[in-house]
């Protein structure tokens, strides 16, 4: 990809001496650090710490109660012991390691070795944020402090000030969220103060962000960002001695949920990113990515599948798919009953699909520090004309995901100005921007400084997977990160089995060329929806050449793709024919809702609306999936059907194919 505008400077040079983003992303474990260090402070008894919790509790735990008696004292001493042992085991393992890069676990490790306190990075961080929030400012303080002491008051009024628990569990209290459900929380005063005291803190702190004069709005944003992300890494949950939940469950497993807790800590650490699920659960190919098919093309960038028929009759018009390659395809085809790719296929339609290649720094066969934006779209070119040879059809219909649709936009106006429009009878947009004026939180994450940061990780030209999949985290921290550093960490639970975390966590690096430019010029400057501002394989891009039929799918609660920013591609497809759908659910499940599971809803609108409230208001809605809206539409495009013989059966009789189905490219790491 080419532009008319200059680079980020510094890009790709030393990284500043603070990065906002990678501190935050070490909040999970810097947060575990502290209650490690709680746990393991030679100076704090792991008994005498639990037995004070006891107390506090009023759990009848002190003096002669299980915890003060010889034998469970010497139970506990073991615990202790065992879970120094393997904290000493993992510190020895680790000495003498040289850092390597942001997430390659080293840096996550060395920051961990310092146990007794946030890392100087953090600390400076935490310094910038304090510096803009109006924390000093002597009505602030007043405001604070009245309001403070208004809740002490009516929270300890609840318990008759110190009558210790019984009638908390009918006490009203002033706040309320989620986190804090549980009666535990309710049922002694101490505790109660704490997530109240929590909550008021974090209900003025959020105001006060909000109130800062001075920002331009991108700042601001940033500001309200960084102060969200603090304050929900501070809620007492995530730390022992305020969470009564992990005191209960210490006292009720004997110690064993702490070992549990810091043997899925270490494992997270050594392996540079905090686990979502039980990993060993899937096999890639076996229980998912398991629809039957054969690659019939690679190349050094990508592998082609082609899915087997399960019909005799099929759509005479293949439909070739382009997932993201910032994540995996098979977000696309998780298993039997949740995979796009085999509905598609007992539709009766001939599928195709993209494996994109993770960016390898040691590969032999890519120069990955060269890879560009136009790489991309040459393989969506070069894979509707693989497609349409093979099996001798004058088009395909095309799907693109997220950032492959967004290319695929790009590639289609190329198309057109080449005059070769026809190849492609039709586009569908799952959750793809080209406006990027209002793409959401992730622009938080694109300035100046932030670019030339991620700049600085790359390594032989490509960027770690983790590092986006920790950003993409981010978005939904109290979802994808506290309330895993809560279960798994603190409170010592085993992973569930869940596909779609599975995938989640399954990263893929990246080109760090095409990264940058991508943010700069997409995210930051906008250039997509400026005709001929940017040109793809030496051809200028202009959106409103796109004659392409299309259809547009947002998620009303996509915090990636924002419907409003999705929107705004109805109105860059000035001659295409196209037909805009709003599902329900977010960025995932807004798009891997498969009818049968009768979920979520839709909305369409036949009608012309100028903007996305106007089509909401006006919107039919529909319960269950758009899916089947989608086959519809589709074949209203190409009606045409012709009986799934020859090619349209890859690694038949003289088909020379690759391999099996889910193909290479997915299972390296």
């Amino acid at each position: 990809m080419s532009t008319t505008t200059d680079g980020i400077e510094g890009a790709g040079t030393k990284a500043p001496s603070l990065d906002p983003l990678s501190s935050l992303m070490m909040l999970p474990f810097e947060v575990a650090s502290q209650t490690m260090d709680q746990w393991l402070n030679p100076k704090t008894a792991l008994p005498d710490v639990l037995e004070q919790a006891g107390a506090m509790m009023d759990a009848g735990l002190a003096g002669d109660g299980p915890i003060g008696n010889g034998e469970d004292a010497a139970h506990w001493a073991d615990v202790a012991g065992r879970m120094q042992a393997k904290w000493m085991e993992f510190q020895t393992q680790q000495a003498g390691k040289a850092m390597s890069g942001l997430l390659s676990g080293d840096l996550f490790k060395a920051e961990l070795n310092g146990l007794a306190s946030l890392s100087p990075a953090m600390n400076e961080m935490l310094a910038q944020w304090g510096r803009q929030i109006p924390l000093v400012r002597p009505e602030t303080q007043q405001k604070l402090l009245s309001d403070g002491m208004k809740l002490w008051e009516g929270v300890l009024a609840q318990w008759g000030l110190h009558t210790g628990k019984g009638e908390a569990q009918t006490a009203a209290l002033p706040r309320s969220d989620r986190r804090f459900a549980d009666a535990a929380w309710r049922e002694t005063p101490y505790f109660a103060l704490v997530h109240q005291t929590y909550l008021l803190m974090a209900e003025q702190i959020t105001a006060m962000a909000d109130s800062v004069e001075g920002l331009d709005e991108p700042r601001k944003e940033q500001l309200r960002f960084y102060t969200r992300t603090m304050i929900e890494a501070l809620s007492p949950d995530h730390f022992a001695l305020t969470n009564p939940l992990v005191m209960e469950k210490a006292i009720e497993t004997r110690g064993e949920s702490l070992v549990k807790g810091l043997e899925h800590l270490l494992e997270d650490v050594k392996r540079g990113q905090l686990s979502h699920t039980n990993r060993d659960a899937f096999k890639v190919g076996e229980n998912i990515a398991a629809t039957p098919g054969k690659v019939v093309h690679r190349t050094p960038f990508y592998e082609l599948i082609q899915y087997s028929p399960s019909t005799e009759q099929v759509m005479a018009t293949p439909l070739l798919i382009f997932p993201p390659w910032i994540n995996r395809f098979y977000i696309l085809d998780l298993n039997a009953k949740k995979s796009f790719v085999k509905w598609a296929v007992d539709q009766g339609i001939t599928v195709f699909l993209v494996s994109w290649k993770s960016a390898d720094p040691n590969d032999p066969d890519m120069d990955w520090g060269a890879v560009t934006w136009d790489d991309y779209i040459g393989a969506q070119i070069e894979a509707i004309d693989v497609v349409r040879e093979r099996l001798k059809v004058p088009s395909v219909h095309t799907i693109g995901y997220c950032v492959a649709g967004t290319t695929l936009a790009a590639t289609l106006a190329v198309l057109a100005r080449r005059g070769e429009a026809e190849k492609v009878a039709s586009a569908t947009f799952f959750t793809a921007q080209v406006d990027f004026e209002k793409a959401g939180e992730l622009k938080t994450f694109i300035d100046d400084q932030q670019l030339a940061a991620i700049g600085a990780l790359a390594q032989n030209g490509v960027i770690d997977g983790r590092y986006l999949a920790a950003t993409f985290n981010l978005l939904r921290s109290q979802d994808l990160i506290w309330s895993y550093v809560t279960r798994n960490y603190l409170l010592g639970e085993d992973y569930s089995a869940f596909d779609l975390l599975f995938w989640n966590g399954d990263s893929t690096n990246l080109p760090a060329g095409w990264h940058q430019s991508y943010l700069r010029d997409l995210y930051r400057d906008n250039l997509l929806v400026q005709p001929d501002a940017l040109s793809g394989c030496g051809t200028p891009i202009d959106l409103s050449r796109i004659t392409t039929p299309a259809y547009i799918q947002a998620g009303r609660e996509d915090h990636i793709a924002p419907p409003e920013s999705v929107w705004r591609l109805s109105g860059q497809l000035k001659n295409s024919p196209h037909v805009f759908v709003l599902a329900g659910s977010g960025h995932i499940a807004g798009v891997v809702n498969p009818p049968a599971a009768k979920k979520y809803q839709f909305w369409t609108n036949d009608e012309q609306a100028e903007n996305l409230a106007a089509f909401v208001a006006q919107a039919k809605e529909t319960p269950g999936s758009w899916w089947n809206h989608w086959l519809g539409w589709l074949q209203e495009q190409a009606p045409e059907q012709v009986a799934a013989k020859g090619k349209r059966i890859p690694g038949g009789r003289g088909d020379k194919v690759l391999a099996d189905a889910p193909g290479d490219y997915v299972r390296a790491r």
